[in-house]
């Protein structure tokens, strides 16, 4: 058995890749009942947003489960899969060697302790783009849940997660790792403002109110500059109407989205949808019915799958940004934070050590607890057989008897209980595992 994680992350694969293995909330369910219904994976937590999708699994089978988890993204990206290394096909892939990490073409892999450091690494924000990346860490914990209320993350991964969290935690809060500009969102914002030449009377429309446009909104309500008007189209007014609150604007619906889009300077989209919500011929029309004398209409498109055909940025009077655009920005302003990484590091290894600790125990721990109450088992039963003649004791001498057989099988299961926690976690400690269990009938 083990831990592994094998996953795609933008900044690794071109993005009409990367977009085919996006998993929306809604999508997590059939997906995490995909993985555990494969005979090689015991549990499966997936952490998926618009710059990574990766699935936390317990293997059974090592290889089997590696090639399993392939197939799950092999199928989403279709046929663009080429580039997508066959497990099958590297004979010379061994676990064990290296440094826990599989090179998979524009599939990562970490195993073991270094599948345990990745996860502790993106929850502390040093795995991302964006350095000390401050929503990653609800999103992994989103995702722990989730995987949980699906019943797929058990013994071994949601403790792991939960860890996870606190390390994440205590990286931000012992370091400045988190300062200045840390989620997309703000990057979002912060690079349209740049391009608009400052969002002073800039009439913003906001497409999309999940997760990162309501970050979007937050970002928006946290700037003095934004003295225009702010309107949010979701295709729940609900959502809407919440985020343009958070914004201090207005809200609409998608339906009225050419009318609101002919008055916008910027326009900031970042829905979970499939397909082209703004096709190159809707911003031609949109372009059109714009007043003569504006300026270009900054289009930032933060989602994944893209909302906006690139195709669009042909046009004149459109200055089109996409998800990679603003990563490379958010890269640029966070050279005062990479000094932290080692600091973050220090924390992080000593995090994996306590893990280490921690997890050996919770292994060990159905073993023994097995084995004593196989041997209670034994213990209540030859008494049973004996019933009649304890009987003929006082309750003295019956209570003396069921003292001295007690004492004798905690005494005989101590020093096998002893050995086996503090050999857990390692090849020893499966072996003295497995010997009980065959033993012992376990």
């Amino acid at each position: 058995m083990a831990v592994v994680v094998v996953g795609i992350r933008e900044w690794d694969a071109p993005l009409e890749v990367f977009e085919r293995c996006t998993l929306g909330e809604a999508d997590l369910e059939k997906a995490l009942a995909e993985l555990v219904d494969s005979p090689n994976l015991s549990e499966a937590v997936i952490v998926s947003t618009c710059m990574r999708t990766e699935v936390y699994a317990v293997v059974e089978r090592f290889h089997d489960g590696l090639a399993d988890i392939q197939s799950f993204f092999r199928e989403r990206v279709g046929p663009s899969a080429g580039p997508l290394a066959t497990l099958a096909d590297s004979a010379d892939i061994r676990r064990g060697g290296g440094d826990g990490t599989i090179d998979l073409g524009l599939l990562s892999c970490w195993y073991d302790d270094a599948a345990v450091t990745h996860l502790f690494e993106v929850a502390s924000g040093i795995d991302s783009p964006v350095l000390g990346e401050g929503e990653i860490l609800r999103q992994v914990r989103d995702a722990s849940e989730h995987a949980r209320g699906e019943g797929t993350a058990g013994p071994v991964l949601y403790p792991l997660f939960r860890h996870a969290i606190e390390a994440g935690k205590r990286a931000r809060a012992e370091t400045a790792i988190q300062r200045g500009t840390t989620s997309l969102a703000h990057a979002v914002v912060e690079l349209a403002a740049e391009r608009a030449l400052g969002l002073e009377r800039r009439n913003i429309v906001l497409i999309g109110a999940g997760e990162m446009g309501t970050g979007i909104a937050r970002a928006l309500a946290g700037r003095a500059d934004v003295t225009g008007h702010v309107t949010v189209l979701n295709r729940g007014r609900r959502r809407a109407a919440d985020a343009a609150e958070i914004a201090g604007g207005s809200s609409g619906a998608l339906s009225d989205l050419e009318v609101v889009l002919a008055g916008a300077d910027v326009v900031l989209t970042s829905t979970a949808a499939d397909d082209i919500l703004l096709s190159y011929e809707v911003l031609f029309r949109v372009l059109a019915r714009r007043a003569a004398g504006r300026g270009p209409l900054v289009v930032v498109d933060a989602a994944v799958p893209r909302d906006v055909d690139p195709a669009a940025a042909r046009l004149e009077r459109i200055e089109l940004l996409d998800v990679e655009d603003v990563r490379r920005y958010a890269k640029e302003q966070m050279a005062g934070r990479e000094g932290e990484v080692p600091a973050v590091r220090l924390i992080l290894a000593e995090e994996l050590e306590r893990y280490r600790t921690t997890a050996a125990g919770r292994m060990a721990a159905p073993v023994v607890s097995a084995l004593r109450q196989r041997a209670e088992e034994l213990r209540a039963g030859e008494l049973a057989r004996y019933k009649g003649r304890l009987e003929a004791l006082d309750p003295a001498e019956r209570d003396l008897v069921e003292t001295v057989t007690r004492r004798v099988v905690a005494k005989l299961l101590h020093e096998p209980s002893v050995r086996v926690k503090e050999a857990a976690g390692s090849p020893r400690g499966e072996r003295l595992a497995e010997a009980l269990r065959a033993l012992f009938d376990l």
